[in-house]
């Protein structure tokens, strides 16, 4: 009995020394929401391999800096950990499985990749991949006020309905085109407007002349310029489907975070629908306006938006949507904290690829502001509120709407 009792006790041991398997999901929301839900999650499987795993669903956008340069940041983390990382093979798989010869090594391996992962999202490097918005392309007579804006300066027929499918209309951020569209050598010609009668209608010479106040006069030795300053193409302006204020830049990069985020906004409807009082809320769109850099060399041309009531509904219903998000830790520090400042893009040279030296370039806006800077674009109502997913669209033009409330539309009793 003696002899039995002590080979069980020897089996026993040797079964705890070879473990279990383990199956630890990583969090897929970042350290700052409010419910983590890091966890250690036992299966309950008997096994004969020490080696414990972990299946780490991160969201593919993230995997570029799971890696690192040259797979530097990886390789530190198995060094450090004593893991083998193994990442996805493909764009579509946003899993990475960690795996290890004990259920500490991967944990720590996995807070690890959380940590890369949190202060990576904190840089201008990660996207944004979403956004709040205010739709105007619902307007089509605000619509065809674009398209006519876009053809003046171009001096073409065919404005940019169908250009620049990636671009970003919304002020600071982007990512780079995936294609330049060519308009021959009107990229690197100048563009000057010319008001031609007393209505103020506008015809287009693509020639010669460059766009600056130093143009020269006619008949005038033209002086010494490099026409690629000038740099308007239409790749600059943006996709008048996609017209819309922008509320708040959001960096969503798996599906529970954007599952989140839709929550948050539907969740805030009853108490933006107070703020706005049950009233419809029309907005006033008029000039042009830089969002940063000089005339001479703009980066952002948007047209100013303002209520018509002047009574803050829009604002207070904005900051409710905000702070909604902040509190659920959707939001980096840098934009809880920037003040909101309604927009609507209508140009924005970080739609074109960057240069050699990885820069975004400026172009020349003096004769646009001196024609269009104080143009009437009109009074539309706001109807409703998006989630919206850049780089994706709908149907109807207008980026894919992962979430949406309503705005009032008609005056209550």
């Amino acid at each position: 009995m003696g002899g039995a009792k002590a080979k069980s006790g020897a089996m026993d041991k040797e079964k705890k020394k070879k473990g279990t398997l383990v199956w630890r999901p990583i969090c897929t929301q970042d350290s700052s929401l409010k419910e983590p839900v890091i966890k250690d999650v036992t299966v309950g499987l008997e096994s004969d391999c020490q080696m414990q795993k972990s299946n780490d669903k991160v969201g593919a956008s993230v995997i570029r800096f799971v890696k690192g340069k040259a797979g530097s940041t990886k390789e530190k983390i198995e060094k450090e950990t004593g893991v083998r990382i193994i990442l996805p093979s493909s764009k579509q798989n946003d899993s990475i499985f960690i795996e290890g010869t004990s259920a500490d090594s991967v944990a720590k391996a996995s807070e690890e990749i959380q940590r890369v992962i949190d202060e990576a999202v904190k840089t201008a490097s990660f996207d944004y991949s979403h956004f709040v918005s205010l739709p105007l392309a619902i307007h089509p007579e605000l619509v065809s006020k674009l398209v006519g804006f876009q053809n003046s300066i171009l001096g073409s027929s065919d404005a940019c309905i169908d250009e620049n499918p990636d671009g970003n209309s919304d002020g600071d951020n982007s990512e780079d085109s995936a294609q330049e569209q060519q308009l021959g050598k009107e990229s690197d010609i100048s563009v000057e407007l010319e008001v031609v009668d007393d209505e103020g209608s506008v015809k287009v010479d693509v020639s010669v002349r460059p766009l600056d106040s130093n143009a020269p006069k006619e008949n005038e030795e033209p002086k010494s310029s490099n026409k690629s300053d000038l740099k308007i193409g239409k790749s600059v302006f943006i996709k008048p489907q996609t017209f819309h204020l922008t509320v708040l830049m959001l960096k969503l990069w798996n599906q529970k975070r954007v599952d989140l985020a839709a929550q948050v906004l539907k969740s805030t409807s009853l108490r933006v629908l107070d703020a706005l009082d049950n009233r419809p809320l029309f907005v006033r769109l008029k000039g042009l306006d830089l969002m940063r850099g000089s005339l001479a060399k703009a980066q952002v041309v948007y047209a100013p938006a303002e209520e018509i009531d002047s009574e803050n509904r829009l604002l207070h219903a904005c900051k409710i949507m905000i702070d909604a998000f902040v509190e659920a830790g959707l939001v980096i520090d840098k934009d809880a904290k920037s003040e909101l400042k309604l927009h609507a893009t209508v140009m924005n040279a970080r739609h074109r690829k960057r240069g050699k030296k990885g820069r975004f370039s400026s172009f020349n806006a003096l004769a646009i502001f001196e024609h269009f800077g104080s143009e009437e674009w009109g009074e539309y109502v706001i109807r409703e509120a998006h989630l919206s997913q850049r780089f994706k669209y709908d149907e109807n033009g207008y980026y894919h709407c992962c979430a949406s409330i309503p705005f009032p539309e008609n005056i209550s009793s």
